[in-house]
């Protein structure tokens, strides 16, 4: 009589309990067969969650915790709940779009470590939620976020108070590491693979994206248009070519100064072509913005215009310049600036930062 015994490896990364496991799609293996295990059997031995909802670029400057985790949890599966699992890499075994029926089968499954690095209610009420050997980052308490680990009140107190803001010497990727209890070694950005489209632009040329918004938000952030018209008629005097970047929400914007500038505007395009265009260039002058962050993943050499935020926050891996206004602004983290204090950004240092970027790429 047959036995009724499943020889099953449920702890293998390839097993996935609902469909045939990709090993056997291609090559006919079972988990166990004839007293034999699979030879593609790969046992996990730790399951990471990790929670980053929003938004895309936090998303993007996240992803160098996983190349972390990989090399500390070598026979680690993890997990990702986010908003927006267009931008995140194919290194992550399970990517999951924040809704109500991944939010079920979180509840469901058992974790030895989970992440949370979003202060939102719903991310820090999820993580109360899940089960975990280890949490680690913020969770809901009293119906407020408040960090579950000793490690994560650095970054706690630092977006509570604007002082202790302000003292902060640890970029983003420090302090996050730090909450994981890792330590940053300088870990690159993972991105999506870039999808191969042929812009038709000048070659042999250096090409300069002037990524010219910042979202409808933080207005603050915004450097005065007649500056980017200025910036790219130097650009071309120099024999570079400016191109402009952006969304449907820069659109009028980039049409007016590529009518004025003459500089390149191949329109707005989704994430993943937008991916593809600022991939086209060699320097990348932006705000802080998703584009910064997808300049920076795309190993880019980086232009940033910086005037509400901690200026350490930011890593640019030794391939950028932060340029800042010369006017003191009390407009630190604020959506609006009542003295539009980018307007003492000059167009000079702008274009001196990309003059000694473009030098110190010559000299490669």
């Amino acid at each position: 009589m047959r036995s009724n015994k499943l020889y099953l490896k449920y702890d293998c990364r390839y097993f996935r309990g609902d469909v045939p496991c990709k090993p056997h799609k291609m090559y006919g293996v079972h988990c166990v067969k004839n007293g034999k295990v699979c030879r593609y059997y790969d046992k996990v031995t730790t399951r990471i969650l990790i929670i980053k909802l929003g938004a895309i670029g936090d998303v993007i400057r996240t992803t160098p915790l996983v190349r972390k985790l990989r090399k500390v949890y070598k026979k680690s599966e993890i997990w990702w709940l986010t908003l927006t699992p267009e931008v995140l890499p194919k290194e992550i075994d399970f990517v999951l779009p924040f809704n109500l029926q991944n939010v079920l089968v979180l509840e469901g499954v058992p974790f030895d470590i989970a992440i949370n690095l979003d202060k939102d209610k719903e991310a820090c009420a999820l993580i109360s939620r899940i089960s975990a050997k280890v949490k680690k980052g913020f969770i809901l308490k009293d119906g407020k976020c408040f960090p579950v680990n000793k490690a994560a009140e650095h970054k706690y107190l630092t977006g509570l108070f604007d002082d202790v803001s302000k003292d902060n010497r640890k970029s983003y990727q420090e302090e996050i590491f730090e909450i994981c209890g890792l330590k940053f070694n300088g870990e690159e950005y993972l991105m999506p693979p870039v999808k191969d489209i042929n812009w038709n632009l000048p070659e042999n040329k250096i090409i300069v994206g002037l990524n010219t918004g910042c979202g409808g938000r933080w207005t603050s952030r915004l450097w005065p248009d007649r500056y980017w018209i200025d910036l790219a008629k130097r650009l071309k005097r120099k024999k570079y070519i400016p191109l402009l970047l952006g969304g449907e929400q820069e659109h009028e914007k980039n049409l007016k100064i590529s009518r004025l500038s003459k500089a390149i505007y191949l329109g707005h395009y989704p994430l993943q072509e937008f991916i593809s265009l600022v991939n086209q260039c060699d320097i990348v002058i932006s705000g802080v913005t998703m584009g910064m962050h997808i300049a920076i993943g795309l190993n880019k050499k980086l232009v940033l215009l910086n005037n509400i935020f901690n200026r350490h926050e930011f890593e640019l891996y030794g391939r950028g310049v932060i340029v800042e206004p010369d006017f003191e602004c009390n407009c630190y983290y604020s959506p609006v600036c009542e003295n539009n204090c980018m307007q003492y950004l000059s167009v000079n240092s702008v274009f001196s930062a990309c003059e000694q970027l473009v030098k110190k790429r010559d000299k490669k």
